[in-house]
């Protein structure tokens, strides 16, 4: 039976999202859809804005990854200006997105989705939370919470705050790194690299077979992510690679200000979401995944020690790229381990404390793209500003757009598992629901709540009839 579903926008900048899944007649899966409920707009009033406005102001688009509109906004306004920022800038900015990889990942990883494969799936939800991992575990608890604060202070220490630091601009940064915070990360980064690797552990002893990884399916698709010219794993500048299945490229190396002669956006009536795809292959043939995933799948190797030798063992006895949903949270932890790398080789560098952070210049282009990599995934900031440097339009691709196609796959997938003959539990679920989680998009607050999800999956019958699972 065919069914319309009318979602009324929400104006929250993070919130709620809603999964329907429609039985055939005899209460199998027919279908299942991943709504975005909200409405953002960021796109449309951030027209008459000046372009020095817009990291501040973009910035506000996300209060849990801030950094990354932050980056990808400043370097958009790189490119209006025609500068070439100051190599101190650059590795400034590369420093902060790191400490940014590292909070947004163990917020992931130890707040909201380890409580479900550590606690179990199927475990009362009063429990099943951040503060009943600490009554399990109150050690990793501890550590994994230290570990999210080391990221944050990194940020802090950068750019005066740890949410939404006014510090990154067109040209470079505002101010440079002080020697007292230089010394204080490079003291604490020993801790985070001894906790990754510790956590990085359990989870390959607990997950170590490919059928424990295989909880929330497992389908092909295309991965794009940045990576450097010659194939290394790259969050902020570099070149957009995309992979197949099996790791062929697709589009080896192509200039990031280029994307939309490869990337399209769709859209639905059923989800404010869009639908970015690779056009070439249409929609919504064109599926490809992002985020800690897609990078780990695009990549060569990540270019440090012992990231290298964790993802030799991630792709042993594997015959192509890794295409499980539950997958990410290992790329997660393999992220972390090399953004910490990666920390100590840019604070080693004897720029690093230049004061010289910022090119001075005025408009020069009229159009400017800033693409990095935040922590889920590839983000676009794309402007077009008049002589005096107003915004005229604005488009963003964020990370979970690419994404999307691939969470409603998942959704889909999870729900066919596991639903049969209109059988449902509040395990099942709660699998439905850690398929979203995996990718930890950018409703990442609703996810926040101790208890219930802020979430609400309907099941629809063959016949219209509708029931709600979950509390919206």
């Amino acid at each position: 039976m065919q069914r319309e579903i009318h979602i009324e926008p929400v104006t929250r900048i993070e919130g709620h999202g809603k999964i329907s899944v429609f039985l055939d007649e005899k209460g199998d899966v027919r279908d299942a859809q991943f709504h975005v409920t909200e409405l953002r707009g960021f796109e449309k009033f951030c027209e008459g804005r000046t372009l020095w406005e817009m990291p501040g102001l973009t910035a506000r688009i996300c209060g849990i990854c801030p950094v990354s509109h932050i980056l990808a906004s400043a370097k958009a306004g790189d490119a209006i200006l025609a500068v070439r920022i100051p190599r101190t800038a650059e590795l400034l900015r590369r420093l902060m997105n790191l400490g940014q990889f590292v909070q947004s990942h163990a917020l992931s990883f130890f707040y909201l989705s380890a409580p479900d494969f550590l606690l179990g799936w199927d475990t009362d939800p009063a429990t099943r939370n951040v503060v009943g991992l600490v009554a399990a575990n109150p050690d990793l608890a501890r550590k994994g919470i230290r570990l999210r604060a080391f990221g944050q202070e990194v940020i802090d220490r950068l750019g005066g705050k740890r949410i939404h630091p006014a510090w990154a601009v067109p040209g470079g940064v505002h101010q440079p790194l002080a020697a007292e915070h230089h010394a204080w990360i490079v003291s604490h980064l020993p801790e985070a690299k001894a906790t990754i690797l510790e956590t990085l552990a359990l989870y390959k002893k607990a997950f170590a077979s490919a059928e424990l990884r295989n909880v929330l399916g497992a389908f092909d698709s295309m991965y794009m992510g940045l990576v450097t010219p010659g194939g290394l794993w790259e969050h902020y500048a570099g070149v957009l690679r995309l992979v197949d299945a099996k790791g062929k490229a697709i589009v080896p190396a192509l200039d990031p200000s280029q994307y939309a002669t490869i990337i399209k956006e769709a859209s639905e009536p059923w989800t404010y979401l869009k639908f970015p795809h690779y056009e070439p292959m249409g929609y919504p043939n064109g599926m490809y995944r992002v985020g800690p995933l897609g990078r780990v799948n695009v990549c060569d190797r990540f270019g440090t020690p012992i990231a290298d030798q964790e993802l030799e063992e991630f792709r042993a006895g594997e015959k192509k790229r890794s295409g499980r949903v539950f997958d990410y949270h290992y790329a997660r932890l393999l992220e972390m381990l090399g953004a910490i790398e990666q920390m100590e080789v840019v604070l080693a560098d004897e720029s690093i404390l230049s004061p010289h952070v910022r090119a001075e210049a005025g408009i020069n282009e009229l159009e400017g793209v800033g693409v990095h990599e935040a922590p889920r995934g590839t983000l676009i900031h794309h402007y077009h500003v008049d002589k005096n440097g107003v915004i005229e339009k604005a488009n963003f691709i964020v990370s979970t757009g690419h994404n999307n196609l691939a969470m409603n796959r998942a959704v889909r997938e999870i729900a066919k598992a596991y639903i049969k003959k209109g059988k449902v539990t509040e395990g099942i679920l709660n699998r439905i629901e850690g398929g979203i989680r995996a990718y930890d998009p950018c409703l990442s607050c609703s996810v926040h709540a101790v208890g219930h999800m802020p979430l609400r999956l309907d099941i629809i019958e063959a016949d219209g009839r509708r029931t709600t699972l979950c509390q919206e």
